[in-house]
């Protein structure tokens, strides 16, 4: 089981963020993310706030050993090429271990306020269908390449008829959320999908966002299905429990 941390960019400062990640990495955790926001999304709405991509290039350059990325970026938020040719940068930046972690977008308040059209559930996702192939077209044209010759793309998201279908035909990398009988259940989902594409379900690794204290649950999630758990911290960023996990693990 990998396990991975998601530092929540609100409530604290960016040397704070940065102490976390280095932590995080010193460890020996598999993954550090952020999230894609403008606004915090719980607590005080006025909150200290930092934007996610320049995070993610500080944390690309500040650590060595843990793939990091967005959990997930937000897809209508960026020109499908510039985000394609930001994500081969921070790729450059880490030396291989950025993850492209793509949502629809759901926070109306960063569109609102932002200047960006929130639309619906159905025209956000829509547009992501329509922005993948561009985002791959792109990818591939970029010079220089990626350092692995391809970068990670994670689809993040729990609908079962539309995002499970784009994960299935596109990503290498599923986040969804909720207890260990709804993974299992989401994981049974996703494996339909590819077979009716005729894709190898073992080739998306499950990566499942749990608070800290689901973690003694690890178990029981990995027999649902999870390859990785990804615990959603705020600050004060306590690492405590990850550092237990790795140690037993």
């Amino acid at each position: 089981m990998k396990i991975g941390v998601q530092l929540r960019p609100q409530g604290t400062y960016v040397n704070e963020l940065r102490a976390a990640w280095r932590a995080a990495d010193a460890i020996g955790v598999d993954s550090i993310w952020t999230w894609d926001h403008f606004y915090p999304l719980y607590g005080d709405p006025d909150a200290t706030h930092f934007e996610g991509y320049t995070l993610i290039a500080a944390m690309a350059a500040d650590t060595c050993h843990a793939s990091v990325g967005a959990l997930v970026t937000c897809f209508t938020y960026r020109n499908p090429q510039l985000l394609a040719d930001m994500a081969r940068t921070i790729d450059h930046i880490s030396n291989g271990r950025f993850v492209l972690g793509l949502g629809s977008g759901w926070f109306e308040r960063d569109y609102v306020e932002y200047g960006y059209e929130f639309g619906t559930k159905i025209s956000r996702l829509q547009a992501l269908e329509a922005g993948l192939p561009v985002i791959k077209d792109r990818l591939a044209k970029l010079n220089p390449q990626p350092v692995r010759g391809k970068i990670p793309l994670m689809i993040g998201g729990s609908g079962e008829k539309f995002t499970f279908r784009l994960v299935a035909e596109h990503a290498d990398q599923l986040n969804t959320f909720g207890d260990v009988d709804t993974v299992r259940h989401k994981n049974k989902v996703l494996d339909e999908w590819c077979a009716k594409i005729g894709r190898n379900p073992k080739e998306i690794e499950r990566t499942i966002a749990i608070e800290p204290k689901e973690l003694e649950r690890a178990d029981e999630y990995a027999d649902a299905g999870a390859d990785h758990l990804i615990l959603m911290i705020g600050s004060p960023f306590d690492l405590a429990p990850v550092e237990r996990f790795i140690s037993s693990r």
